[in-house]
């Protein structure tokens, strides 16, 4: 089994295009037979207003974004939904479906109110349904997300870190060592995967690819290309985060 743990997917933003179909169109034939999915960070927040200022538009335009991603999925090509939140923290719109939580802002976005007691709340109702946290965050954040806000929250770096500080700086702070802290392959170096499986193994390394930023066929090849076994292979590619996911809001 092949699951794409890092997928966007969404028809309100349609820049670049990112709906299911679009997406089933890129992977035909590269043997990809799951998708974890969540909505592109455009249809959540305005990431080009630094003082966005959240609205009742705004919150429909999240719901109906996350809701999109319950109702998608075929026999060809199952999606396992994530919720992404923000700064209202909704995370009363949490469904059955939902598997985990994508939490994501670049530097000079919009920022989350970690002090809010919805955070919180909304943190600790992430805990007590064992919900991974994909968490795209600057490296101050990251950390005290992790290490004060989430404590034994799992947590997946995307991109090896290259949008959380960078790898290195991860790696020098003891993240990647930390049992609840996996990392996602997308767009990574092939340099940075493998120092990671030589460093930490290979149990908490998850495929993922970053449609539309990235191709899920190319992406897949970096990992089949790598000089480790077929079966290490198959637990980056899909036995890592089927394991993670059985756990998670059941």
């Amino acid at each position: 089994m092949i699951i794409d743990a890092h997928v966007h997917c969404g028809i309100q933003d349609k820049f670049p295009p990112q709906s299911y179909d679009d997406y089933f169109s890129v992977i035909r034939g590269s043997g990809i037979q799951e998708a974890v999915m969540f909505p592109p960070v455009m249809e959540i927040y305005d990431r080009y207003d630094p003082n966005f200022t959240d609205s009742a538009q705004w919150k429909n335009r999240r719901k109906s974004a996350n809701e999109y991603l319950l109702h998608i999925g075929t026999t060809d090509l199952p999606v396992i939904p994530y919720f992404f939140i923000w700064n209202d923290f909704a995370v009363d719109q949490l469904t059955s479906q939902h598997k985990g939580i994508k939490w994501h802002r670049h530097s000079d976005e919009p920022v989350y109110h970690y002090d809010s007691p919805r955070c919180r709340r909304a943190v600790d109702e992430i805990r007590s349904r064992n919900m991974p946290v994909v968490l795209e965050e600057e490296f101050d954040n990251t950390v005290r997300f992790i290490e004060q806000i989430a404590k034994d929250v799992t947590v997946i770096i995307p991109h090896m870190g290259m949008l959380n500080g960078g790898y290195g700086a991860i790696k020098r702070h003891g993240l990647w060592e930390r049992s609840n802290v996996y990392a996602d392959t997308a767009l990574a170096s092939v340099s940075e995967i493998t120092d990671y499986i030589d460093e930490y193994g290979i149990d908490r390394i998850i495929f993922g690819s970053d449609f539309p930023f990235g191709d899920p066929q190319r992406e897949l090849l970096k990992i089949m290309h790598l000089q480790i076994s077929q079966e290490q292979k198959e637990i980056i590619c899909g036995l890592n985060i089927q394991r993670l996911l059985e756990e998670s809001n059941v």
